[in-house]
């Protein structure tokens, strides 16, 4: 199997909004300007530098936002514009909500498990429903489109309906999938129970996102082989310390997981359970809060770089620049290649998305394929020289260098999203993926 990363496209309403509570990056840098051309392009320039790595490399297309179906559901009428004006009164917040380019972060797209690891041996995605926050799960129907429509083949492929919405489900942001020569072992981070039970803690600033009864529900979906699934509660204090995702203080691939300690509760014996899993090839690699407080990481997110597989067969780092940036942070992954658990780390300059609250881990989602499920994808979203010379330009055609909220109310930005995005559906070969194609 060969691991693809498949990443989102920023998209043309990519804003700063701050729509998310936990998300301390996205707070401090709420109302902002933003400047979607060059977060696309930056973006581009990040999947670009993977490829180079001899990693492999493929993309998700933008959502379209506005998101006028969804204003008219909550009330507002007349022409598209009309639409567009009333929901922008007052502090115009349901405009933002609706208008929000967050799907740009994969790693929320679904939670994936490929076929070594299941029973009928298919590779099965469940879109994550991200009930919890507003603008986020109006991601799911599109995105469960968007995905049927690349993996079609019934043969090797299976994409689930989202989980009903009272199971919040955050998708592989909570997931990360290890293996060595021993065992594979998916590990599946969880914040909450939907039914609380007692003698769980729970974080006291901020919401737990992921409930353990959806990690159950994707488990038993996927239908993992016996042994592979292990499911693990965050540690409270982590997510009050913003590490609203697992991804946000710990990241694995193949052998390795990076972690700080308070990514999960007792990490002393989740780490001997993976080793008892997994045999003496697993490495873990753990930061301690003295050596690197919770707030650098969250402010630096070493934690949310890609570790990614060489051809060689060893590992990389790809880290955003900011992790170089801080000293602390420098400091662990600079300590990861010492210790020989990684070749290199690359410094990337993400900061479009950083001030999101996305690192490189976030703008991907990790698909595992074998060459016959590979050569079963139709659409043309695996990245070359050529996708991505036609994406740049498709970028410096239809994107704004400048966007602020009072512009989400401009009828003209409606009309150039979806003039850009019924031209991409066409460059990547989607069909018609999007509710405006179909109507």
């Amino acid at each position: 199997m060969i691991e693809y990363n498949f990443d989102g496209i920023v998209g043309p309403t990519h804003s700063y909004a701050g729509l998310s509570p936990g998300n301390l990056a996205a707070t401090r840098h709420a109302g902002q300007a933003a400047n979607p051309r060059a977060a696309a392009l930056q973006g581009l320039e990040k999947m670009r530098f993977v490829a180079s790595l001899g990693v492999g490399q493929a993309v998700l297309p933008p959502q379209p936002r506005p998101d006028v179906a969804t204003l008219r559901a909550l009330g507002f009428g007349g022409s598209d514009a009309d639409v567009l004006a009333a929901a922008s009164r007052d502090d115009g917040l349901l405009l933002r909500l609706c208008s929000s380019a967050s799907a740009m972060w994969t790693a929320n797209a679904a939670t994936v498990a490929p076929s070594a690891d299941t029973l009928d041996a298919r590779v099965h995605f469940t879109p994550a429903n991200l009930s919890t926050m507003f603008h986020r799960a109006l991601e799911a129907p599109t995105t469960t489109r968007v995905l049927r429509n690349i993996f079609r083949d019934p043969e090797h492929f299976q994409v689930h309906d989202p989980l009903p919405a009272h199971l919040a489900d955050e998708g592989a942001a909570n997931h990360t999938r290890l293996r060595t020569p021993r065992a594979s072992v998916q590990l599946f981070g969880w914040g909450r129970q939907a039914w609380p039970r007692g003698g769980v803690a729970t974080p006291a600033r901020f919401p737990a996102r992921q409930a353990m009864e959806a990690s159950e529900a994707v488990v038993r979906r996927h239908r993992l082989r016996d042994g592979i699934a292990l499911l693990w509660q965050q540690d409270p204090g982590g997510i009050d310390d913003g590490a609203f995702h697992t991804d946000v203080l710990a990241v694995g691939n193949a052998h390795l997981l990076l972690l700080h300690e308070r990514a999960f509760v007792d990490p002393t014996r989740l780490l001997a359970a993976l080793r008892e899993r997994l045999g003496p090839d697993f490495v873990w690699v753990l930061a301690t809060e003295k050596a690197l407080p919770a707030a650098d990481a969250v402010a630096a997110y070493p934690f949310n770089s890609q570790v990614v597989s060489l051809p060689s067969g060893g590992l990389a780092i790809v880290a955003p620049i900011e992790s170089a940036e801080n000293p602390r942070a420098h400091a662990f992954l600079q300590r990861v290649v010492a210790e020989g658990a990684a070749e290199a780390v690359h410094f990337r300059d993400v900061k479009s998305s950083m001030d999101n609250g996305g690192g490189p881990a976030c703008l991907r989602l990790r698909v595992a394929l074998t060459a016959t499920e590979r050569a079963a994808v139709g659409a043309r979203v695996f990245f070359d020289d050529a996708l991505h010379a036609d994406l740049a330009a498709w970028i410096e055609r239809h994107y704004r260098d400048r966007l602020t909220f009072a512009d989400l109310a401009d009828p003209a930005l409606l009309v150039e999203v979806r003039t850009a995005l019924d031209e991409l559906s066409g460059l990547l070969g989607l069909g018609s993926v999007y509710d405006f194609q179909r109507a």
